[in-house]
């Protein structure tokens, strides 16, 4: 059999450079790293994951240090020249690489990602319009309709915000669905959605997490000077109908900080008694990939991404074992949503006849 040529071999290393850095898919560079021990040590030396991972995810340029097994440190500068120890090359693209592979797993497998409600821009009439009501694929409870609603402007183009806390400090999210909601005792039962909708993801400034108290927010929605936004999507269509609108990105995007805020840009709806603009949302989920424990934000002086690879492979086959299907909330987050739920229902019970929750029933 004739012996096969290894074409980096005859190339000069701009060129070979040049063609394997258009690889945009992470299960190609991981072959082209075991063609041969000359292939893998081109990829890991010229740092091909890390490049690759920075175009998928340019979020991780806001971080100071990825931390990899053993409290090794890669920096995130790719301009870096500092000579590097072949070991923390090689932990390097293994950090990087696995974060290209969740890219494809967060596509594949989705899963609901919000753990929580942090507040709303306004609410017209607390608790009963409150945003925690978002978090629940149903339109009504034994009372009346499950919906949020903002307060009522004159100006059709004043803006409103939803932001959630999602269930893992590090998310790839991949999709957020939206319900407007349909007001049924209304004539011709109108739809009050927004006109468009924009997404951002991001973190707290404070490195305290305790410094917030996520489940006594829904009523007051902290200033936004309180976020880091690190990705601002395009601005998407929204139309006037009752049904769990899907919005896509573009690419999946890495949320570092596990915070998620959605701009409802413009009224569609006027009501008729006060003649003032309101938007009123159902339901809103979240589809992505936590990536908690396998990848955990640190949060010091630094914004650190500490990776563990052994919790990092039982995600892998947890979501593998899952497959696609129905896309419901993992059963700790459906607590949590129960959790801000029960503290709602705490305060709309007249405060004589306290709210005691019912372990019994379904």
């Amino acid at each position: 059999m004739k012996k096969g040529i290894n074409f980096l071999d005859c190339l000069d290393i701009d060129l070979a450079l040049s063609i394997l850095t258009r690889l945009d898919n992470p299960a190609d560079l991981v072959r082209a790293s075991v063609v041969s021990q000359s292939w893998h040590h081109f990829v890991i030396a010229n740092r091909l994951s890390k490049q690759l991972c920075l175009r998928m995810f340019p979020q991780i340029a806001d971080l100071d240090q990825i931390v990899g097994p053993n409290n090794g440190k890669t920096s995130v500068n790719v301009e870096s020249s500092n000579p590097m120890e072949w070991e923390i090359l090689e932990r390097d693209h293994k950090v990087y690489a696995s974060l290209v592979r969740a890219l494809a797993e967060s596509k594949d497998n989705p899963k609901d990602c919000i753990a929580c409600v942090i507040g709303a821009s306004s609410t017209d009439r607390e608790p009963e319009e409150s945003v925690v009501n978002t978090l629940f694929p149903i339109d009504r409870y034994m009372w009346g309709g499950s919906y949020w609603s903002s307060k009522g402007q004159s100006n059709p183009d004043v803006p409103e915000t939803l932001t959630y806390k999602l269930s893992a400090d590090v998310c790839a999210v991949t999709e957020i669905d939206i319900r407007p909601f349909e007001v049924y005792w209304e004539p011709e039962s109108p739809v009050y959605s927004a006109k468009s909708v924009r997404f951002r993801m991001g973190h707290l400034k404070s490195p305290r997490k305790d410094e917030i108290d996520f489940w006594h927010l829904p009523l007051q929605q902290p200033a936004n000077d309180k976020f880091l936004w690190s990705y601002t999507s395009p601005e998407f269509p929204m139309s006037q109908e009752n049904h769990l609108q899907q919005f896509k990105l573009p690419e999946p995007v890495l949320c570092i900080g596990g915070c998620l805020q959605i701009e409802l840009l413009g009224r569609a709806q006027r009501e008729e008694i006060d003649g003032l603009f309101y938007i009123c949302v159902c339901y809103v989920r979240v589809l992505g990939l936590p990536l908690s424990p396998a990848f955990v934000l640190k949060k010091s002086r630094d914004l650190q991404l500490k990776y563990n690879p052994e919790a990092f492979s039982f995600i892998l086959k947890s979501s593998s074992h899952e497959g696609m299907g129905t896309v419901e909330p993992e059963e700790e987050a459906l607590w949590e949503h129960v959790r801000q739920l029960e503290n709602l229902l705490q305060i709309q019970i007249i405060p004589d006849h306290p709210f005691v929750w019912n372990d019994d029933e379904d």
